[in-house]
């Protein structure tokens, strides 16, 4: 069996697979903290998250609730429950993906208040010989963002994609990634650029690589990312690094943060192997 995706809410759970019956395709639902979609069939696999990805990008379409009625369960008229925007943000992630979101906020705010050379002084990489063992630089780097954009894209997806990370397999093993992906991507950035950066796309690449290579080789893990958007990811370094974009782009940084999150999802991945 394969696990295809989690849903919060157990009637937009049931109204998927409702609408996957109609299709003769038929997934099971375990409700435990939440609604999760098993598929028994795996040469169905393609042919269902690809009618995932059109079910979330519209679950209200009349054709989902028809096939509740067809299936006979409409018990909530297919009324999905609504949540605030901090409720959902809340819901999503962890304690660690939160706490991250909330310095990173918390630093921008007082880059906008001291300007971001004052900011840097306190947070930057080891910019000077004498800095070198004021450890917390090696790390506090990721924290500083330097636009709206620049904050607003890293914070989108180290929550969408580090939330659920965190939640399927513990803040452990999301600490442990934010922390060799920070290491390593600053170093490697400061080798190539100086010590004068900031951002924590080094460690969302990270998290893109791991949270994929993992979803692709341990399904039953409930991690997950589109392949579309790993293209994607693979894009944005390729024009960055041929200067297309016009933007300042650490692009050492987003290379390395990739490859750790490439190997360490690889490494878990032959330890469950292993195991099983």
């Amino acid at each position: 069996m394969i696990m295809i995706t989690s849903f919060a809410n157990p009637r937009v759970a049931q109204a998927f697979v409702d609408y996957m019956a109609t299709q003769g395709v038929v997934l099971t639902i375990q409700r435990h903290q939440q609604s999760d979609i098993w598929l028994a069939d795996d040469s169905q696999e393609s042919r269902v998250r690809s009618e995932l990805e059109a079910f979330l990008a519209n679950p209200g379409d009349s054709r989902y609730l028809a096939a509740s009625w067809a299936a006979g369960d409409t018990a909530s008229d297919l009324r999905y429950q609504r949540y605030s925007f901090l409720a959902t943000i809340r819901q999503k992630a962890g304690p660690f993906t939160l706490a991250v979101i909330a310095l990173c906020v918390l630093v921008w705010l007082t880059m906008q208040l001291l300007g971001d050379r004052n900011v840097m002084v306190w947070l930057a990489w080891p910019y000077d010989d004498s800095l070198r063992y004021e450890f917390w630089r090696y790390f506090t780097h990721a924290l500083m963002h330097f636009s709206l954009l620049h904050i607003t894209f890293n914070l989108l997806w180290w929550w969408y994609l580090g939330g659920p990370l965190e939640k399927r397999l513990g803040s452990g093993k999301l600490i442990t990634l934010t922390i060799i992906s920070a290491l390593l991507s600053g170093y490697v950035q400061a080798k190539f650029s100086g010590p004068l950066f900031g951002g924590l796309s080094g460690t969302v690449y990270a998290l893109m690589g791991y949270v994929w290579l993992r979803g692709e080789r341990d399904p039953e893990s409930g991690i997950y990312m589109q392949r579309g958007l790993m293209a994607f990811a693979v894009l944005w370094i390729v024009l960055g690094y041929f200067d297309i974009l016009g933007l300042s782009i650490a692009n050492a940084a987003h290379v390395t943060g990739l490859l750790v999150g490439l190997a360490m999802a690889l490494a878990d991945t032959l330890h469950a192997r292993k195991r099983t």
